[in-house]
């Protein structure tokens, strides 16, 4: 990190370097910690529900893969929620507002919005009628991009820069638990309701499973009520629209591009591209384990249990590396692997169905996911400041999904026309940009130091 003599005056330039592993690992029993897996849980649940989830679902229901493909475009809801986050990041709620704080009260009203979306869905046959079911999914996706906004202001605002790679370890740990009950819960509660002796898809199975993902909603919601609200900066008083509006929209940005001039291409170019060889990957994963002939307990074993605990270890793994070398260091690293891991996909769809070879697969694609995530989260997290938290993150994580979501929509018809192998090594190939990106953007520096805030200065620490 960049940080003047001023802002450190009690801490020598070694001591990061002198923390025993021990010492390390124990941020993770910090309250901040705790309060972001916890959290974290609420983040993750929807995820799945929309996407990798629901693409299981309406291919067992017999939806083609090109139309599963296109309606993997909810998912831009999170592209786009730079486009309300001013709203979140300084407009009140009525009531909510004043008795919750800033940050929980929209936390809040996007949970309830989570909840009545998936109470929509379970209730509606996609194999009957479709567009309700995407209705419903939309609700879903804006109410958990709305609460991904307020959620990691909540966090930038919860500690300095120096622990942001450890809170993302822990949202990473509380979304990944989620993901477990959002992706293999989903798929044991619907085989287990499902009537025994019949064959084929049902929707009683589903509307079952739905509900329950519906109710479990409520650790979020009461997790906020619980949890204290964050200090904030107080704001200065708006005159009038105008004054607000420069406020909420034109000041978080000229914050960034002030920073980083030229440079604050570079870094949005990486930021656009850095996950885009998972997420365009992932819209098809789950398609290709139906097609490849695996059972929904196949699939929530592997892919959904054992598949998280692997990416949980590499959250702690790469927030562990991240504190101990640097950011940047583990962000290479995480592009690398996470290129890499997809061409483990490409000879799988030569293999056919086989539970071990898809153990292996799934062992080294999501520890590799998990090491990339927890290092890029850090990486947005100190490029972030606070006076404009909610606004930029939602910004830099919009950009992160909204590139690889538009061409995630194409996978179906690129699966369609040159079949599973073909589509896993282009998704590899996608990756290769990035690590030169991330080798350049690890020599970008703010240009007036003065003009960031220390606490959310990103890790300066270059590659080579």
């Amino acid at each position: 990190m960049t940080r003047s003599a001023a802002d450190t005056p009690s801490v020598k330039p070694d001591a990061p370097a002198k923390l025993t592993w021990l010492a390390t690992f124990k941020v993770y029993l910090e309250p901040p910690s705790l309060r972001m897996l916890l959290l974290g849980f609420s983040a993750g649940l929807p995820l799945l529900l929309v996407l990798g989830t629901l693409s299981f679902w309406l291919r067992e229901a017999g939806i083609d893969r090109t139309t599963i493909g296109y309606l993997s475009w909810v998912g831009l809801a999170y592209g786009f929620k730079w486009v309300w986050a001013p709203l979140v990041d300084r407009m009140p709620l009525p009531l909510l507002t004043r008795w919750l704080g800033r940050r929980r009260s929209w936390l809040l009203l996007s949970q309830i919005a989570i909840m009545a979306g998936l109470v929509a869905m379970s209730y509606n046959d996609p194999q009957v009628a479709l567009t309700p079911v995407v209705w419903g999914a939309l609700a879903v996706a804006f109410g958990s991009a709305t609460q991904d906004i307020a959620l990691d202001a909540f966090r930038i605002e919860s500690a300095d820069a120096d622990h942001q790679a450890a809170l993302s370890a822990s949202y990473q740990t509380g979304y990944r638990l989620a993901m477990i009950w959002a992706g293999a819960g989903v798929l044991w509660l619907a085989a287990r309701a499902e009537v025994p002796g019949a064959s084929g898809y049902q929707h009683g199975a589903w509307h079952t499973a739905y509900l329950v993902m519906a109710a479990s909603m409520l650790l979020g919601m009461v997790t906020v009520l619980l949890s204290k609200e964050p200090v904030q900066r107080s704001l200065p008083p708006a005159r009038n629209a105008r004054d607000w509006l420069r406020g909420a929209l034109l000041e978080p940005f000229a914050d960034f591009l002030g920073r980083y001039q030229w440079q604050a291409a570079l870094i949005l170019g990486l930021i656009a591209t850095y996950r885009i060889s998972d997420v365009v990957m992932g819209i098809m994963a789950n398609p290709f384990y139906v097609d490849m002939g695996y059972t929904k307990d196949e699939v929530a074993a592997v892919t959904k249990v054992y598949g998280v605990i692997m990416t949980l270890a590499g959250a702690f793994l790469g927030g562990a590396l991240s504190l101990r070398f640097g950011v940047m260091r583990v962000l290479m690293l995480g592009a690398v692997l996470s290129a890499a891991s997809n061409l483990l996909f490409a000879g799988l769809s030569t293999v056919g169905h086989d539970v071990t070879a898809l153990i292996l697969v799934i062992s080294a694609d999501n520890l590799a996911s998990g090491i990339a995530s927890a290092a890029f989260i850090a990486y947005l997290s100190g490029l972030t400041n606070v006076n404009y938290s909610a606004t930029q993150y939602a910004i830099f994580s919009s950009m992160m999904l909204l590139l690889p979501k538009f061409l995630a929509g194409y996978s179906g018809r690129f699966v369609d026309a040159f079949g599973y192998s073909h589509f896993f090594v282009a998704t590899a190939l996608l990756g290769v940009p990035v690590l030169l990106l991330v080798w350049l953007a690890s020599r970008a520096q703010p240009a007036a130091a003065s003009s960031a805030n220390p606490a959310t200065s990103p890790d300066a620490s270059s590659i080579g």
